[in-house]
């Protein structure tokens, strides 16, 4: 019996001593299987850092435009493709291709420009970039060099014969995913020099900010659900501007 007793307890500690170390090779494991996505997602933000793949697919999908189409590419980043999810009957019946990707900054887009919009042949290209820098989404970016960026991506477009819609960025009194940046002057500072290089250049100015700023200079709170990103309301105030750019664009020489 005394046997019994002390064989009983050895077993149950072995059988603890079994599960403890399978939980552990399994937390182990799925440790080890984390670590290697986040290696794996790395790789693949610096292999491909403006997601050239994005939008891959769908491009090689895209037809040449059918005679007499007017067709228009919209290049931006959430508050592009947000358009697209909160607002599809914009883009309805229309030959306009959606080309924002979230978060995206304007050396990011150049780098996809070709892929993105000079290969999809548009007649138009409607160009918002410009607030995720300010933001400093992919780092500090002077203003300078944001305007830069974007004078870039309409002198590619001009040198390949589509058309340039250039936007005003949206306001924004703060950014909510980093507070404290005051972007009003700095906005204010890049529309401004959007809107006189669009003047020299001949380009079409799309001035969306005039129509959105409440008393702060921010987004006016009846437009955006997070101060930064029209809500369906806001892109129906966006809507008619847009319209109104693009058919300036196309009568333009």
């Amino acid at each position: 019996m005394k046997i019994r007793k002390v064989m009983m307890p050895l077993m149950a500690l072995s059988v603890m001593l079994v599960t403890t170390t399978y939980a552990q090779n399994v937390n182990d494991s799925t440790a080890q299987a984390t670590a290697r996505q986040k290696q794996q997602d790395a790789e693949r933000m610096s292999q491909d850092w403006a997601c050239l793949k994005c939008f891959q697919d769908a491009n090689a999908t895209v037809a040449a435009p059918k005679p007499g189409e007017q067709r228009v590419v919209f290049m931006g980043n959430s508050i592009t493709i947000g358009w697209a999810n909160l607002d599809p009957e914009y883009f309805t019946g229309k030959p306009y291709i959606n080309r924002g990707i979230s978060g995206q900054t304007t050396p990011q887009m150049l780098i996809r420009f070709r892929p993105d919009v000079i290969n999809l042949k548009p007649k138009v290209v409607v160009i918002l970039a410009g607030t995720n820098d300010i933001a400093g989404n992919t780092g500090y970016t002077a203003i300078e060099t944001i305007f830069g960026n974007l004078a870039s991506m309409a002198e590619l477009a001009k040198a390949n014969g589509i058309k340039v819609v250039l936007s005003s960025v949206l306001p924004v009194f703060d950014y909510p995913w980093r507070k404290g940046l005051q972007p009003v002057e700095k906005i204010a500072d890049l529309n401004q020099r959007i809107k006189s290089y669009a003047a020299k250049k001949g380009f079409i100015y799309l001035d969306y900010y005039t129509a959105m700023a409440d008393e702060r200079k921010g987004l006016k709170a009846a437009l955006t659900y997070d101060g930064v990103h029209p809500n369906k309301a806001g892109y129906q105030v966006m809507g008619p501007l847009a319209e109104k750019a693009i058919a300036a664009a196309l009568k333009s020489k």
